[in-house]
């Protein structure tokens, strides 16, 4: 194969809802998952490496198949939940296996962290040399049960941060960093990052703004299969400057180290899955009794984020218990099981521009008991 043939495509979802194919290409990428795997998780002959993500979405491709493999290394796959037949599963098979480096959500951890410290004591972890989360930012409270439990506060947590069009690992510690949870710490080697504002230009320490990549890297998306427009319009143009815009929001501290705050557009995070507010909103209306619907992330201490929907219902129907489970079977026969409900309110309106647009700015404000900020452009 050709360095730039195509080697796959994976969609993902927008914060249009509308799915964009991202194509990776077959040189690169395996560069670029090969490197960073070996270089992040310190991977050597004879280590036994288990990635827990399902490999149906890039987390799996990059690192239970593609960069494991093309390093020799001996890559466990496992089908199942983390808590069946018990919570100690993972822990055992760890202890089973021999699994020296092991790599899992912190969806995961909060899940398994409700059970205590009973599970991982019944096993003997002492094979793991080195721990990983994926995903999305791993909170401190997490990071210090996966340190203690798992670790036995020898071990360091890769706290890795990349995306489907990066296809690797682009800011995450190696194991001679210093770490602090909940940082992904710094850009790898080859990687220049930085956080900008709105109109392109860096932002002092401690100041929020868009995480931006500088450069190339092997393993970026080339393009978004037959749409090379929205390609240049979602990732290139999306601030002022010749740079990969990620979508999503973050800070530097005074060391350099990356916090990341999640997405700068509307999208959902659950369980280290986006999702679109739209595609939740357009599932809500297509059922007989809502004519209107907003949504927010509410926060939730083991999937990040859950649903919070703010519905207008049609003429004659009530929000009652029964609506309120029928609207949840609703949403998971529209998308899944991912689209977890936290809460359904019904309203009489709901905050909009007067073009009619929905500001859910000022939902997740009073949701926090936040300043609304101006609301003199708005019709309710």
């Amino acid at each position: 194969m050709d360095a730039e043939d195509p080697l796959f495509i994976l969609y993902t979802s927008g914060s249009t809802g509308k799915p964009k194919g991202v194509l990776h290409t077959t040189g690169g990428y395996m560069v670029g998952t090969t490197t960073t795997l070996k270089n992040v998780f310190d991977i050597h002959e004879g280590d036994l490496w288990w990635c827990t993500a399902d490999i149906g979405w890039i987390t799996g491709h990059s690192y239970v198949v593609y960069g494991p493999l093309c390093l020799g290394t001996t890559t466990l796959v496992y089908e199942g939940a983390p808590d069946f037949p018990d919570p100690g599963i993972f822990w055992k098979i760890v202890e089973r296996c021999g699994v020296t480096q092991f790599y899992t959500a912190p969806t995961a951890i909060r899940h398994l962290m409700r059970y205590g410290d009973k599970y991982p004591n019944e096993y003997d972890l002492s094979s793991l040399r080195i721990l990983g989360t994926v995903g999305e930012p791993i909170n401190p409270e997490a990071w210090m049960w996966y340190h203690k439990n798992i670790g036995k506060e020898k071990l360091p947590i890769m706290d890795t941060w990349w995306q489907t069009e990066t296809g690797a690992f682009m800011i995450a510690p190696m194991p001679v960093v210093a770490l602090k949870p909940g940082s992904a710490t710094r850009p790898l080697p080859g990687i220049e990052a930085d956080i900008v504002d709105k109109d392109g230009k860096p932002v002092p320490a401690g100041k929020g703004g868009h995480l931006i990549i500088k450069t190339p890297w092997p393993s970026m998306l080339r393009t978004l299969y037959k749409n090379p427009e929205r390609y240049v319009s979602a990732y290139w143009k999306v601030v002022p400057g010749d740079f990969y815009c990620a979508g999503d929001v973050a800070r530097k501290d005074e060391d350099g180290y990356f916090w990341i705050q999640g997405r700068s557009d509307d999208v959902l995070k659950i369980a280290g899955h986006r999702i679109g507010t739209s595609e939740v909103e357009s599932a809500f209306v297509s059922h007989k009794a809502v004519a209107e619907a907003a949504v927010i992330g509410k926060p939730d201490p083991v999937r990040g984020e859950v649903i919070k929907a703010f519905l207008i219902l049609k003429e004659g129907y009530e929000l009652h218990h029964e609506l309120v489970n029928e609207l949840k079977n609703h949403l998971r026969h529209e998308l899944g099981t991912v689209a977890v409900i936290g809460e359904i309110v019904q309203v009489k309106s709901l905050p909009k521009t007067r073009s009619g647009k929905i500001m859910r700015r000022v939902l997740r404000a009073r949701e926090r008991g936040e300043d609304v900020g101006d609301t003199s452009t708005l019709i309710e």
